[in-house]
């Protein structure tokens, strides 16, 4: 039985505890935030040992992987401490606030032979996984134009609206847009020109639209979490290929050809549990998904290769150099 230990009890921490909870194999020894009653609301239907800061966890708890879901600006900090004590760390995105503090995660991963996984979830989700297999068998040709777009309401459910906070999260483009970026860095790798726009909607929160432009194709990316607290989360993604468009929107995923419109279908896992109540997600697929895959690799004593260190600083440093050149 693995046994893991989570740092940080909020947001994304639920997402990961619920979905822990779902994976055969893995048990929630040890949960850690300086919050004792979020930690022990998600310690219910698990004997898992509660402590205070992480770094206590870290140093006394006896566990296999350490999660840490803690706000940006304690990634580099704690996931650097962990990697002391475990050969698994899981680490939510972004890797950091700075390329730095990105680099010296890598570093010290190098140095002590850990494995890091970072929660560029777009990666393990459904739609998206579908869309890469398409892409990559060149199923319907080549790639003409694609479109991501991530729009938000105000994020307002983050301990004391760290989020909100550029300082600590490093703003909408950092925690959301970076997500789309990454994705798109994945499939396509680092485009020939990239072209940014980024206009202030309100005191704390932005809105950053950019164009790479590829050999034969353009990307457009588009996101924003200043929208009024009415208006829905959405992300949605359009890719035009030579013989038909492939379309995730308005929930449902469809393909377009000459000949027919038709419903991609998708087998998805049914029984997972909650998200956290006033965020913006309502489907723990993807993050079961990456967390399946993360353990399945501590399981078989593997090496990480989706979504490692590496690739979260350079989505990272991708998502930087818009925010400076928009």
């Amino acid at each position: 039985m693995l046994k893991v230990g989570l740092i940080g009890c909020g947001f994304m921490g639920t997402m990961h505890a619920n979905c822990y909870k779902s994976i055969e194999g893995v048990e929630l020894v040890a949960l850690a935030d300086l919050r004792k009653e979020c930690a022990q609301k998600l310690a219910e239907g698990t004997n898992a040992a509660l402590y205070g800061d992480g770094k206590d966890l870290i140093n006394n708890a006896d566990v296999d992987i350490i999660d840490i879901c803690l706000p940006t600006y304690l990634h580099s900090e704690y996931a650097i401490a962990a990697m002391d004590k475990v050969k698994y760390v899981f680490v939510e995105k972004p890797v950091a606030l700075t390329k730095e503090q990105g680099e010296a995660m890598i570093k010290k991963a190098q140095e002590t032979g850990a494995n890091v996984q970072v929660g560029q979830v777009i990666r393990f989700w459904d739609e998206y996984v579908e869309l890469a297999k398409i892409i990559k068998a060149g199923t319907y040709g080549k790639v003409l134009n694609a479109n991501f777009r991530r729009i938000s309401p105000i994020p307002t459910w983050g301990w004391e609206n760290w989020l909100l906070k550029n300082e600590l999260s490093g703003g909408a483009a950092q925690d959301l847009h970076i997500h789309d970026v990454d994705y798109v860095l994945s499939q396509f790798g680092a485009p020939k020109v990239v072209k940014s726009v980024k206009n202030k909607m309100g005191e704390k929160s932005s809105y950053i639209n950019s164009l790479f432009e590829y050999d034969d194709f353009v990307v457009s990316v588009e996101g924003t979490w200043a929208l009024p607290g009415t208006h829905p989360f959405e992300a949605t993604f359009r890719v035009v290929f030579e013989n038909g468009v492939v379309e995730n929107a308005g929930g449902k995923f469809m393909l377009y050809t000459d000949s027919e419109a038709k419903e991609i279908v998708i087998e998805k896992k049914e029984g997972l549990g909650e998200g956290f109540e006033g965020g913006n997600i309502s489907d723990l697929g993807g993050y079961y998904n990456e967390l399946v895959y993360f353990t399945d690799c501590v399981k078989n004593k593997k090496a990480v290769e989706k979504a490692t260190v590496k690739d979260g600083v350079e989505s990272l440093a991708f998502v930087l150099e818009e925010i400076k050149n928009a």
